[in-house]
């Protein structure tokens, strides 16, 4: 599929992949399109045994200003359905993918945008970003965004942001849970591909063992969740690579993973 607005590409030399919005004169909107092409990218790479981590990010001064709402006005109730079908498939494959997906956020990342930041699995942004669900103000209540917001910082704060509409800076969205790392605007890039390289570092295998065991794990009941990850966990210690792991530690070597 031609990509028109999303590029691809990826560092050989460490397997991190960006994909970059890369619409900024229409601030990066997740139209219909951008949304599947998104989708489509992020399957390919997740599909990728050389791909180590994904950095979702955008090029111009906003990251994302949600969804195109003039593909929104005069429509049917089937087409807002396929519209927002389309963007819960694109948001469940950010956490699907076995690979860590990283957002690297400058300038807004309002609606649909905050939402695909807080679908993220870890949030690089620039002191000047800032967060909203503004669709109140539109009419339009951010139900959507409200799934992976309310998940990131909680029923109080995210109800704040929905019912208000306002936007909470990034030193504020870091205090709430929202954003990992804040930095410089001149960092940004430089302090994101730095904790991308970070996570390539370990074995692939127990990365994708981890990544899936959390969300599996995280809206369990707490018996039932240390049921399921010792069952993990005890099937990751068999693997070679945590072998090898923890044989090179006793040993005081690096670990040469085989990814098995």
């Amino acid at each position: 599929m031609t990509q028109n607005f999303v590029d691809t590409t990826v560092e050989p030399d460490n397997g991190v992949a960006f994909l970059t919005l890369n619409r900024p004169e229409q601030r990066n909107p997740l139209s219909s399109e951008a949304m599947r092409e998104v989708t489509a990218a992020l399957r390919k790479l997740g599909g990728d045994d050389t791909t180590r981590v994904v950095v979702i990010r955008a090029e111009g001064p906003v990251f994302s200003a949600g969804h195109d709402l003039k593909e929104m006005i005069g429509r049917t109730l089937e087409d807002e359905q396929a519209i927002f079908d389309t963007c819960v498939e694109m948001m469940q494959t950010v956490q699907d993918i076995p690979q860590p997906v990283i957002a690297s956020v400058q300038g807004a990342a309002v609606a649909a945008g905050c939402q695909l930041a807080a679908s993220c699995d870890l949030v690089v942004a620039s002191s000047d970003a800032v967060f909203g669900t503004p669709g109140v103000k539109i009419g339009l209540f951010c139900s959507t965004p409200m799934v992976a917001l309310s998940r990131a910082i909680g029923r109080k704060r995210a109800l704040q942001m929905l019912l208000t509409g306002d936007t909470i800076d990034a030193a504020t969205a870091a205090d709430w849970g929202l954003v990992n790392i804040v930095v410089p605007a001149a960092k940004l890039a430089d302090e994101t591909n730095a904790l991308a390289r970070k996570i390539t570092k370990a074995s692939p295998l127990t990365v994708k063992i981890g990544k899936q065991a959390f969300y599996q794990q995280i809206e369990l009941p707490q018996n039932q969740a240390y049921e399921a990850m010792a069952d993990t966990m005890a099937a990751n210690a068999v693997t070679c690579d945590a072998q090898e792991g923890m044989q090179a530690f006793v040993e005081k070597r690096a670990p040469q993973w085989r990814g098995k």
